[in-house]
């Protein structure tokens, strides 16, 4: 499911988090990612974002990082 979808449906978010969000997510997209990494990635912003990361560019390092597989 894509990610602005997730959020949209999880009506939490009001629609400049969303964009935000999105925003973040498409900046770091991988060209070999399948879906659970997508999944992975997105999970991980959103949860930044609640534990009250809200500067962009704070999001999108985070997101870039690697976990560690």
């Amino acid at each position: 499911m894509p990610m602005d979808e997730m959020l949209k449906n999880s009506g939490v978010f009001d629609p400049e988090e969303i964009d935000l969000l999105t925003r973040v997510y498409e900046a770091t997209c991988h060209q070999f990612e399948n879906n659970s990494d997508r999944e992975q990635r997105a999970s991980r912003i959103i949860a930044n974002y609640q534990s009250g990361i809200r500067g962009e560019a704070e999001l999108t390092e985070l997101a870039r990082q690697d976990l560690g597989r």
